[in-house]
């Protein structure tokens, strides 16, 4: 029998088949001697000896593994490679009957829980001040058939993350992250706990994209889901990292699609989801707000005159017994009891339960039920999903002058938004830029590296009557100075905290204090500390934003510099842009200016 089948798996070469070779995570590799190397660093998950980067030897063990009478049970390769026995029992005519009877308890009792008929890809989006949401993160949820379903809190959602350990710091978090450091894993939940991580914990939105698997697809993403359980992944921050797997799950379940082809340096969450629509995989998108998002819609509903009614009814709910509450009609008072109770309950999260917050809430949702039950207002869509937005990386090409002297720039973002970019489909007043690179050619013919961000984060929350975040920014890198009259390379190191207001609709103002750390070869020493300021406003007219800011800072021995920019951006349409700035700076008795007008192009 086996014998039989093997000579039927070498006529069909079945090892060379997509469907094996993405079973088994092989992407090409010149240096291995099959032309193949495997994607996952676990032994466990190969029967081969050399299964790691050798797809042929991997197929003939598999197959013969599923013959043997030992082990037995859920240990044995019936019961935890179920996927690979599916695959070989449609491309070879063999049946369940004429393997060994093994019974698989773990693997049937899980199939139980998770009943799968169709898949989504989720998008949990980026959050101000919350620099574990910078880039947004994907996963998948899968859903009952509609018949068994009345809610997706049913459903269970596919993770896959990295496994850190909680006592690393900060530069080893970054390092090990960076380099493979830590472990990843897949991970099977109810999807309720990842809505309560996302829209509560972390304040996230998150989009939902159902996608046009069919039954037998789906089907072969759960079945394989089973086998990556335990199993472990090096992960990557930036290119194998949660969203890149999860493409992975998707060739699995069609093999014709080439998901991950693209993703060879980064891999950018809303990147993936871009590369699953362009595959045509998305049916239909969803939006469910946040538990922040709603609070905010709700308060936006209630005329503002009315608004402080929230915090006194928040803060003393017997003050619903008294005018002004009680000089409104029943219609106006419900919506403001329900807010003020959601307020309440937006200031629990993440905190100690306080029995005195606790007494009010039950006040409030006691006084709430003597109201007629009325539908809230939904919160509006966003008119463009993250999806819909920019590339993520950005070439651009420019001209200016400079001290009275010309210059042409080149210069390449890895990642990600700046303040002034088009803000369809991303956060107003955030900006990631990662990797950003300037390239200057001097009016002469001489060329020098102008700037190097290896990360600029600045983080603009305004500041309402319920909602008081600081805005803060962090940025390090390298960058041009004018020091002792030479333009100088130096490291530098900036951060500071501040607070944000929208005095206008469109428009925020903000107040920054910094602190500077600066490596220059024009200062004695070479490495000296400083602190400054920032005052800056931002106004977005929709297809165009300007920025204007002054800031400086000052060192010891008297060394200041004071600068005024001006920035705006005009949206050519959703790839394209172009850029005017013009720029003052004085350094003691040293003025100069800079203008310059660049094109911006996302990829």
């Amino acid at each position: 029998m086996l014998s039989d089948l093997n000579n039927q798996l070498q006529k069909k070469q079945l090892w060379t088949h997509q469907e094996w070779l993405k079973l088994i995570h092989y992407s090409s590799d010149s240096a291995s001697p099959s032309g193949y190397s495997s994607q996952v660093d676990d032994k466990n998950f190969f029967l081969s000896k050399n299964g790691n980067n050798d797809p042929k030897s991997e197929v003939f063990s598999t197959l013969e593994s599923f013959f043997q009478t030992t082990p037995s049970g859920n240990k044995h390769a019936q019961c935890r490679f179920v996927a690979r026995l599916a695959w070989l029992q449609k491309q070879l005519p063999f049946d369940q009957s004429q393997l060994p009877d093994v019974t698989c308890k773990d693997y049937e009792e899980w199939r139980g829980l998770v009943k799968a008929d169709r898949v989504t890809l989720l998008f949990p989006a980026y959050h101000l001040n919350s620099p574990s949401s910078m880039f947004g993160h994907t996963l998948l949820r899968l859903d009952p058939a509609e018949s068994e379903m009345n809610s997706d809190w049913l459903s269970y959602a596919v993770n896959f993350g990295a496994e850190v350990n909680s006592d690393d710091n900060s530069l080893f978090y970054t390092f090990k992250g960076l380099t493979g450091g830590y472990p990843g894993y897949f991970i099977v939940m109810p999807y309720f706990k990842k809505i309560q991580e996302y829209n509560r914990i972390e304040k996230r939105d998150i989009w939902e994209y159902q996608l046009n698997l069919t039954s037998e697809e789906v089907e072969k993403l759960v079945l394989h889901l089973w086998e990556l359980k335990e199993i472990k992944f090096d992960y990557y921050f930036f290119d194998e990292n949660c969203s890149y797997r999860l493409l992975e799950l998707l060739e699995v379940a069609r093999p014709q699609l080439n998901l991950t082809n693209e993703f060879v340096m980064t891999a950018i969450p809303v990147d993936t989801v871009r590369a699953v629509e362009r595959a045509g995989l998305i049916e239909t998108i969803t939006y469910r707000p946040s538990q922040v998002t709603t609070l905010k819609h709700m308060i936006k509903t209630i005329p503002e005159n009315n608004r402080p009614l929230i915090e006194q009814l928040a803060y003393n709910p017997d003050s619903s017994q008294k005018a002004p509450f009680t000089e409104l009609t029943t219609k106006q008072q419900q919506p403001i009891i329900e807010t003020a109770y959601k307020y309440l309950s937006y200031q629990q999260t993440n905190e100690a339960r306080d029995p005195q917050r606790a007494k009010r809430a039950h006040q409030l949702l006691t006084l709430l039920n003597q109201y007629p039950v009325t539908e809230s207002t939904p919160v509006p869509t966003p008119l463009y999903s993250p999806e819909n937005g920019h590339g993520a990386k950005r070439f651009s090409f420019g001209m200016g002058e400079n001290q009275k002297k010309r210059y042409g720039e080149l210069s390449l973002r890895m990642a990600f938004h700046s303040l002034i970019d088009a803000e369809n489909g991303f956060l107003r007043g955030a900006q990631i830029n990662m990797g950003n690179i300037k390239i200057r050619v001097n009016e002469g013919g001489s060329t020098q590296l102008q700037r190097f961000d290896l990360i600029d984060i600045f983080s603009l929350t305004p500041r309402t009557r319920f909602f008081k975040p600081l805005s803060w920014r962090i940025q390090t890198g390298l960058e041009r100075q004018l020091v002792d009259e030479k333009n100088r390379l130096s490291a530098y190191v900036t951060g500071g905290a501040g607070v944000t207001y929208p005095l206008m609709k469109n428009g925020q103002t903000y107040a920054l204090g910094l602190f500077r750390l600066e490596g220059n070869g024009g200062f004695k020493p070479r490495i000296k500390p400083a602190v400054g300021g920032m005052l800056g406003a931002l106004y977005h007219w929709g297809f165009s934003t300007a920025h204007l800011t002054l800031e400086g800072e000052r060192f010891r021995a008297d060394q200041y510099r004071v600068r005024v920019n001006y920035k705006q951006n005009f949206v050519l349409s959703q790839n394209h842009a172009l850029e005017v700035s013009f720029k003052r700076e004085q350094q003691h008795d040293t003025q100069f200016s800079e203008a310059g007008i660049t094109y911006h192009y996302y990829y």
